[in-house]
């Protein structure tokens, strides 16, 4: 929930600053008003295709809209040793993981949620 509502305000803010209507976002990403309004107010997430097409009709990237408001979210320490049962290459993800800042991890957790969601759908 946090996240749509976190990607609506994003979008809706560049949006406005590029002077556009929800109409004119919504024709040029390909959608309807009415979806792309339930966007804006966080009532849903776009699929992945729909995300790219926004970005564009928006002429911003992915990180932008996904990444808003990031001080006010927390990541979860990465563990320090991989669970018996763990594959190996979760391991290895979590070693690249390591390093990365914790801007990088939100983006990247956030990004992985929306992976999720679309196949889940």
């Amino acid at each position: 929930m946090a996240l749509r509502r976190s990607f609506g305000k994003a979008a809706r803010a560049v949006r406005l600053r590029l002077g556009l209507t929800q109409a004119q976002v919504a024709r040029r990403a390909g959608t309807t008003s009415g979806v792309y309004g339930r966007i804006e107010r966080g009532d849903m997430m776009p699929s992945v295709p729909n995300l790219l097409r926004l970005c564009e009709a928006l002429e911003t990237s992915p990180d932008v809209l996904l990444s808003h408001g990031l001080a006010e979210e927390q990541v979860p320490p990465v563990p320090t040793r991989p669970a018996p049962d763990e594959p190996p290459e979760v391991s290895r993800i979590v070693r690249l993981l390591r390093g990365w800042s914790r801007e990088r991890l939100v983006l990247l957790r956030k990004l992985v949620e929306l992976a999720d969601l679309e196949l889940h759908r």
